[in-house]
């Protein structure tokens, strides 16, 4: 979407536009029940709204899903799932950008199912991070917007943008269900800073290693020790931090 400026250029101003980030209320339905609102980037709306669904606990597969519509006209999601979702649902708001949610955060299962002996080299990690800078058409385009993507050995296997770093987790779990594809063991590459709520997605999809060209939190950080999971911050093009517990 593009937007009128006036650019000040070494005391000189002149007229000029630029594309900016779209913001975009959408309103979940769930069994006849308003469960929440995200605010996301309006695009592939049904990768968002099944991963998000996925990252709560509340389905697995596809097959969990009676229907599942979108109006974009009217920023609303309807779904109905084949089971009931809990009844008292104890919300938290999320930390950062895009007014993000999430339920049932206590009482995630701390140890992912993954598999045994999953080990990636340093030239994996930070390929995964370059392919992902690589490929964020958004960012390059007009900027305030996050990304993330999963691989592994054999490099980038699918990416997400979103103007919410939660929502790209939320997007690429949405998107392994409709491809079919098991993300367990897999490393997760970020552009934000990641929070426990985000450490607790990783979690539920199988993800062994999480690598962020910023920093995470001190729970964040003690979440992923407590999963098994590599916590990688401040990667650079060829440099990286790993985080522990004290």
């Amino acid at each position: 979407m593009k937007r009128r400026t006036q650019r000040y250029v070494k005391g000189q101003m002149s007229q000029s536009e630029r594309s900016v980030v779209q913001e975009f209320p959408l309103r979940l339905t769930v069994n006849g029940r308003e469960l929440t609102t995200l605010v996301a980037s309006p695009h592939q709306l049904h990768f968002l709204v099944a991963g998000f669904l996925r990252n709560q606990g509340f389905v697995e597969t596809l097959d969990d899903f009676l229907t599942l519509g979108i109006c974009e006209d009217f920023g609303a999601a309807n779904i109905h799932l084949k089971s009931e979702i809990p009844e008292k649902l104890v919300p938290t708001l999320t930390s950062g950008c895009g007014t993000g949610i999430t339920f049932n955060l206590a009482g995630t299962e701390l140890r992912p199912k993954q598999q045994q002996g999953v080990f990636y080299p340093s030239e994996a990690v930070l390929s995964l991070m370059q392919d992902l800078n690589r490929v964020t058409k958004m960012y390059r385009s007009h900027g305030g917007i996050h990304s993330a993507a999963v691989g592994d050995d054999s490099g980038l296997l699918m990416h997400a943008e979103d103007l919410g770093r939660h929502n790209t987790f939320d997007r690429l779990a949405g998107e392994a269900l409709f491809r079919d594809v098991d993300l367990t063991g897999k490393m997760l590459a970020t552009s934000g800073r990641v929070s426990t709520e985000m450490v607790a997605k990783a979690i539920r999809l199988g993800i062994v290693l999480i690598a962020t060209r910023t920093s995470p939190t001190d729970k964040a950080i003690e979440m992923c020790e407590a999963a098994g999971i590599s916590m990688i911050g401040y990667m650079k093009a060829d440099s990286f931090e790993i985080f522990f517990k004290p």
